[in-house]
């Protein structure tokens, strides 16, 4: 397997949108966080969420082969089936089968709220909002509308209620806050 610093190499010859690049990075520390609140393989549902989206770099708005594609790739690269197959679930075309592939299912729109209730903040800085914040703007449906709230709302299928999985996944991105520019 690759390591960290190989797999982010790889991920910046495929991806050249610095923002995906950094949604990728903060699915990765939202995914590690919450392999160690549920019990999971860290280093496998960190790898998973790190490079869940990068065939979009290659796919732009084909969304028809997203999630296929980059899980072939991480085939062919020897990543394990676990992994695999969490990369090619995300994607809304084939469904969850485990705790890791569902909880990437619900963090991917999940860090994308987050950036967004960020960024309305006056400070423009992850660490100045709280959970209670993400929520209100979570029941804004206009706010944000790309971020689907069912499938937020899916994170009660691992577990969860939606108060605890912002709290796990803001957290998660806070600890990363300078790497996301936020």
């Amino acid at each position: 397997m690759l390591t960290r610093e190989q797999m982010l190499k790889w991920l910046e010859e495929k991806v050249s949108n610095r923002n995906l690049v950094k949604h990728m990075l903060a699915t990765e520390a939202a995914m590690g966080a919450l392999a160690t609140r549920l019990g999971g393989d860290v280093e496998h549902w960190r790898i998973a969420g790190l490079l869940h989206d990068i065939d979009l770099g290659v796919l732009g708005k084909d969304m028809t082969r997203h999630g296929d594609l980059g899980a072939d790739w991480l085939a062919e690269k020897g990543f394990s089936e676990d992994i695999v197959y969490a990369v090619r679930a995300h994607s809304g075309h084939h469904p969850p089968k485990t705790i890791m592939d569902a909880a990437l299912v619900a963090v991917d729109p999940l860090t994308g709220l987050i950036v967004s209730a960020a960024l309305i903040n006056p400070t423009k800085k992850i660490a100045d909002i709280d959970t209670a914040f993400v929520l209100k703007r979570f029941t804004e449906k206009r706010f944000a509308a790309g971020a689907n709230r069912e499938t937020i709302a899916k994170c009660k299928d691992f577990g969860l209620e939606l108060p605890e999985f912002i709290t796990i996944t803001l957290d998660a991105m806070k600890s990363i806050s300078a790497e996301l520019g936020l």
